[in-house]
Parts: C-alpha cells; structure tokens; sequence
C-alpha cells in the first residue's frame, strides 16, 4: 500500500468542504484528477471514504477514522518540512548587521569570528555607523540586526530593541608611560586636565563624555579630536595622550593601562534591535544568540581586567596577553 501527502491533502479537503468540485477549486486542481487521488486512496486503503451523492459529500465510517490520521500526518510532514528549511537557512544566506564603531573592534569582531566559524556558508554583512543612522537603515529594511546605544524617541513602535548590557566607561593611558594616577578611581574634574584623544563628533560616546563635561562645567584639554576608534587606541598607546572608552575595548590590549572614573562614573547601555513587523530568519536569530552569549564573555572578562588593575596594573596587564 502506498499513500502520499498529496492523496491526503486531496482527502481532507474533501472532508472539510463536502463537495469535490469547491475542493478541487481550493486545490487548484481539475476535479477528474482529484477524483482519481481519492479513488486511488480508496483502493490501496481497501475502503470507501466518502458516501457520494449530489448534494455532496460525506464521511464513512473508514474515512471519519482516517481523517485525524491525515491532518496529523500533514502535520508532521510540515514540522519536518520547516526543520528542514531551517537547517537549509543556516547552511546558506546572509544576515546584515549594524553596530557602533566602538563595538566593531570589541564586540562584533569576537561575533563575526564565532559564527562565522560556526556557519561558514552565511555572508555577513556589516554597517558601522552611530545609533542614530542605524536605526534608520533598520527601519528602511537595509538591515537585520543592530547594536546601538542610544534609541529615538519612536524605536519602541517601529523595533524590537533588548538590552544586552550596561558597560563602563574608563579611562585609559599608555601603559609603558607613568600611571595618571595611583588611586584606583579618578574624578573627572582631573580627567579634564589631562591631555585627550577625542572622538569624531559623530560618535555616541563622544555625546556622552561631551554631556559629562558640560553638566560638572569643566572643559577638557584635547590635543586630538575626530579621530576614530583604532586610531584613538593607537594614539593612546603612543602616549599622545589619555581617552575615554568602553572596558570592553581593554580586553588582549597589554600597550594601554585604565582607571574607574568617579564623580560621576559613566556607563553606556549597548542594547540590539530588530524590526518589530518582520519575523527573523534562522540565521538572524542564532547571530542574536551569538551576540547575547559573546557580550557577556566580554563584559567578564572586562571586569577581570578591572579589577586586576585594581589589584596590580602590572598583573592586568600580563593577563590579557
């Protein structure tokens, strides 16, 4: 005996409407080779499925027993269908992501290297821009995923957007220089009287150390302003002068040396958004489980880093070799 789905689907259909003319118009079918899917049903299963009649179409006895076994069967066969079609998705397609160029050095580098390694035949695609402009390309539907760490004021209607983590802001130095300090916090009223790098106004962290100085009424002396992230580091580790940055971005970093900041301690909110009105591929979503899993491990081993500097700058900085 063999049945298929598409004698199944044939039988009910049948069943649901009664009548083998509106069934084989549902179906999309001429009603001569529906009839020959459910006569040919009937003869391997050994029984008559329908009583026939011009008024319609109804159950026997054989096809009333039948029909909760067909709809399971339909069932399962789409479950393993949509199993299928998600392994496909993560064995190809691409997923488009955007971040903040301070999270492209740390964060996304760390993502892209375990996904990718993970699902090597799904392009990735990468937007850096400030928050502002990645929620614009998201809601234009230029891209998947976004790590931001500012939202507007219309982000709640138009986006999915989780917290990942709240991440402080340090100060660093170089670390082959002598220490700016030999207190484990700094208050940023001395922060201001140091030597900065600064970054390109475009940048979110620039609005917030910006806001920071102007609320405590102290001006900063900058030597370098515009520059962006790895040329901030670079700088940095060359002694040009001090910076404010993310913890996460002293991870593997031996050439830089960091101090807390006190009065006020600065913190960012690095959250991820997703269009509200479009479901996620499979592909999309392992990334975001990537992207949770990933920040954590950073933030860990950022607050290690910290607290060893607390401890010993020396031991910090041997560690993240």
């Amino acid at each position: 005996m063999t049945v298929n789905l598409e004698q199944l689907k044939a039988f009910v259909e049948v069943a649901q409407v009664g009548n083998f003319t509106r069934a084989a118009e549902r179906l999309h079918l001429a009603q001569p080779s529906l009839s020959r899917q459910i006569t040919t049903l009937e003869q391997d299963l050994g029984a008559e499925l329908f009583h026939r009649a011009r008024s319609g179409s109804t159950l026997t006895v054989a096809g009333e027993s039948l029909l909760p076994l067909a709809r399971r069967m339909l069932a399962d066969a789409d479950s393993v269908r949509r199993e299928l079609d998600e392994l496909a998705g993560l064995r190809r397609g691409r997923v488009r992501l955007g971040a903040t160029p301070t999270l492209c050095v740390s964060l996304v580098a760390e993502v892209f290297a375990a996904f990718h390694a993970a699902h090597p035949g799904i392009e990735l695609h990468l937007s850096e821009n400030g928050s502002r402009r990645l929620l614009e390309e998201l809601g234009a539907g230029e891209l998947d995923l976004a790590l931001v760490t500012t939202s507007r004021g219309d982000a709640a209607d138009r986006f999915i957007v989780a917290p990942l983590l709240v991440e402080e802001l340090v100060l660093i130095s170089a670390a082959g220089a002598p220490p700016v300090t030999d207190r484990d916090t700094l208050p940023l009223a001395a922060v201001a009287g140091l030597p900065q790098i600064v970054f390109s106004a475009t940048y979110d962290l620039r609005a917030t150390t910006d806001a920071a100085f102007d609320n405590a009424g102290i001006t900063p002396n900058v030597v370098v302003e515009g520059a962006e992230m790895d040329a901030v580091l670079r700088f940095v580790e060359r002694g040009l002068g001090v910076a404010i940055v993310p913890a996460m971005v002293l991870v593997e970093r031996p050439g830089l040396r960091s101090v807390r900041l006190r009065e006020p301690t600065l913190t960012r909110t690095i959250s991820i958004a997703r269009p509200a009105d479009i479901a996620p591929t499979s592909a999309v979503r392992v990334l975001q489980r990537t992207i949770a899993r990933t920040a954590a491990d950073l933030a860990a081993a950022a607050s290690a880093t910290m607290r060893l500097a607390d401890v010993d700058p020396g031991a910090a900085r041997s560690s993240s070799r």
